[in-house]
């Protein structure tokens, strides 16, 4: 019975209630998916994030999403004090339920960024475009009126009178969001003495594209909007930093809220070459989704390599049905050293 609630919960969340988008709870290790104006914006080059998270993790029907980015800097000088451009890729393909419900999505992004002459102020504007489909296969569907009254017992082989009428389409997206970074450490020349302050608007699926479910009928996708606030801080003379993220998702009439802490420990120093700090750190901190799950989290951050694991328990009414929650990965990679795409002069 568990398992067809949660199909039933999965198919209605996604065909009558379809406006909702597919989230992670690690929202700092989905920059672009978060905010357009983020592709670009960090230390270093040239940046690969990998994200996949198991929903209802244990349960006999399973939701999974997984998530590949790539972002790149386009004319950024040594000391990053002047303007220059971001450039961005993203895929994602999340598949749910029995009915193999599938929205594979494949995006561009640019980013204008525009350092505020050294202050360590930095603004960023960002669009996206990119394509997605949606399919789906109800024949491995179980419904409620299959449950067979003579003997007492649910068959799935009684017909439920449910077409399967499902149709595969896709659709032309477009996204942008605008990017404010303060980072402290400009100003500094103390070791660990970096503060960092991050806020930023955005808007998904501006132009509402259609979806078609069913010959002869379409629904809109939602604008999502998305508000982020975020900071990260040294504890100066000690080897502990402690970073804090709060984001704001608003689309159709889904409200959803993860904020939280992660206390991270310094086991290895290293010089900030060209204003990357390149320390690396363990943290460990928890997350909440507000009203839906709380969510211990793990990561660990070494020369360049960015790992985290979290796992969402359930807080809310559908630990009823299940009493399990998600468990979400990221793996990702910052090259710090010099850029990939720049012409670098020849020593005589």
């Amino acid at each position: 019975m568990k398992r067809i609630f949660l199909t039933l919960l999965g198919v209605a969340t996604w065909l009558s209630a379809g406006a909702q988008d597919m989230h992670f709870s690690q929202s700092s290790q989905t920059p672009v998916f978060i905010n357009p104006a983020a592709a670009g914006v960090f230390d270093g080059w040239e940046r690969v994030i990998i994200n996949h998270r198991n929903q209802w993790l244990g349960a006999a029907t399973q939701f999974m999403t997984t998530a590949i980015s790539a972002d790149v800097n386009l004319g950024k000088s040594e000391l990053n004090d002047r303007a220059h451009f971001g450039l961005g890729l993203q895929f994602y393909n999340d598949i749910g339920g029995d009915s193999r419900f599938g929205n594979q999505t494949g995006t561009l992004t640019l980013s204008g960024i525009l350092p505020m002459g050294g202050t360590g102020h930095m603004l960023s504007v960002g669009v996206q475009g990119g394509l997605g489909q949606r399919k789906a296969n109800l024949s491995q569907v179980t419904f409620m009126n299959q449950w067979d009254g003579s003997t007492g017992t649910f068959n799935p082989t009684l017909f439920s009178g449910e077409q399967n009428s499902l149709t595969s389409f896709t659709y032309i997206d477009a996204s942008a969001g605008l990017y404010y970074i303060y980072d402290g450490g400009k100003n500094t020349f103390a070791r660990n003495n970096d503060f960092k302050f991050k806020f930023g608007l955005a808007a998904y699926h501006v132009n509402m594209p259609k979806l078609k479910y069913a010959a002869g009928s379409s629904d809109r996708l939602h604008r999502k909007y998305v508000g982020h606030l975020g900071f990260s801080t040294d504890f100066v003379g000690r080897p502990l930093a402690m970073e804090s993220n709060v984001v704001q998702f608003i689309q159709g009439g889904h409200l959803e809220t993860i904020f939280g802490l992660m206390m991270k420990y310094r086991f290895e120093n290293s010089t900030k070459i060209t204003g990357n700090n390149q320390d690396a750190f363990v943290g460990f901190g928890a997350y909440m989704r507000w009203g839906d799950a709380i969510i211990p989290s793990f990561m660990i951050d070494w020369r360049g390599f960015n790992f985290g694991v979290s796992y969402d328990v359930t807080i809310s009414q559908l630990r009823n049905a299940y009493s399990g929650g998600s468990l979400e990965f990221s793996l990702g990679f910052t090259n710090f050293d010099h850029s990939l795409f720049k012409t670098r002069k020849r020593r005589f």
